[in-house]
């Protein structure tokens, strides 16, 4: 059930999505001169569309740039497995500098399920990498017309672990707190960042997910408010509900919050996990928790219809012992989850 600490040997991938014109071109190119990304390896669509200038490339081979500040940027090749792989091999026989994070540039018009997808479900990635997040990207200018007219643009920012407002000095105030409140009551677990003109501290682009089983300080951020802010003695061995939120741009998508007080077994657990996946598991667009497994305290998360190994943690994160669940859906009734899962915490 545990893939105990393996996760603090594995390399972290942060994804960074967003639609087209939200500013990830600028963004990248950005980071590519920050000296804080000496360490990191970048790979993105298109090298020559970043505009890398000449006096910042250090040594240059195929489709791989070394630059001068120490960070490795790359194009995909045929595919994106093929180039982590690649980027593996090469740092383990010395030919490019060691890096200990990888920072992957999805297309603007990209749904960032496959991709995510592609990284758990890949079992020779696996091995060296482990998915820590996506940021998303979102223009402050048209974020909101671009989410009432393109689905994808809602689905980016509904999957994100962590949210960047782009061009927020092309608006005002107003404007901008209300376009902050519609991503809150869309993704209210993902913490928003402002970015002007591309400048963002890298370290903004690490700790996005569960990096160790050991907890710490990290381990209560990456569950998220909505997993911590709640008093236990509101839920009840039914499951208690501690909220249902729908997006105002696409009515069909919802966060819904789930608490149980009763443990659970994880042959039950996974079985209900598994029939809501292979019956739905195009519509749940995120999946992230902590479950109280006969006592024990397993982190689970997932996207469609693919899951993240769980993890079960050294020890619970605070007294709350509750299972604590935030689901991100489409198209699905809360009362269909909520009681199937209750229905097994009895199994």
């Amino acid at each position: 059930m545990s893939e105990r600490d393996s996760l603090a040997s594995k390399l972290p991938i942060t994804l960074i999505t967003g639609f087209l014109g939200s500013g990830k071109t600028t963004l990248i190119s950005k980071l590519l001169r920050h000296p804080g990304m000496n360490r990191a390896a970048v790979i993105i669509n298109e090298v020559g569309e970043i505009g890398i200038d000449h006096d910042l490339v250090a040594n240059v081979n195929e489709n791989m740039s070394l630059l001068a500040n120490g960070c490795i940027c790359c194009s995909v090749r045929t595919d994106l497995q093929d180039s982590l792989r690649q980027l593996f091999a090469e740092r383990r026989a010395g030919q490019i500098p060691e890096f200990d994070r990888v920072i992957i540039e999805t297309t603007g018009m990209a749904d960032p399920a496959p991709v995510v997808q592609t990284l758990v479900s890949d079992t020779m990635i696996n091995a060296q990498y482990r998915l820590d997040g996506l940021a998303t990207l979102v223009d402050a200018f048209h974020g909101h017309d671009l989410m009432a007219r393109q689905p994808e643009a809602v689905k980016q920012a509904a999957m994100a672990d962590r949210l960047f407002i782009t061009k927020t000095d092309l608006v005002d105030a107003t404007t901008l707190q209300a376009l902050q409140d519609e991503l809150q009551a869309l993704n209210p677990q993902a913490d928003q960042h402002r970015v002007v003109h591309g400048q963002l501290d890298p370290a903004l682009l690490t700790g996005l997910g569960l990096h160790s089983a050991r907890v710490n300080d990290q381990t209560l951020s990456f569950l998220g408010e909505t997993l911590q802010g709640q008093d236990a003695a509101q839920s009840d061995a039914a499951g208690k509900y501690l909220g249902v939120r729908p997006s105002n741009h696409d009515p069909a998508i919802r966060t819904l919050s789930l608490r149980f007080q009763q443990p659970f077994k994880w042959t039950g657990f996974s079985s209900a996990m598994e029939l809501l996946t292979t019956l739905r598991g195009a519509d749940m667009l995120r999946v992230k928790g902590i479950v109280n497994v006969e006592g024990h305290p397993v982190v689970v998360q997932g996207v469609q219809h693919i899951f993240s190994p769980p993890v079960e943690l050294d020890r619970w994160p605070s007294q709350d012992r509750d299972t604590r669940l935030v689901f991100i859906t489409r198209n699905i009734a809360p009362e269909t989850i909520r009681n199937l899962l209750s229905a097994v915490t009895s199994l």
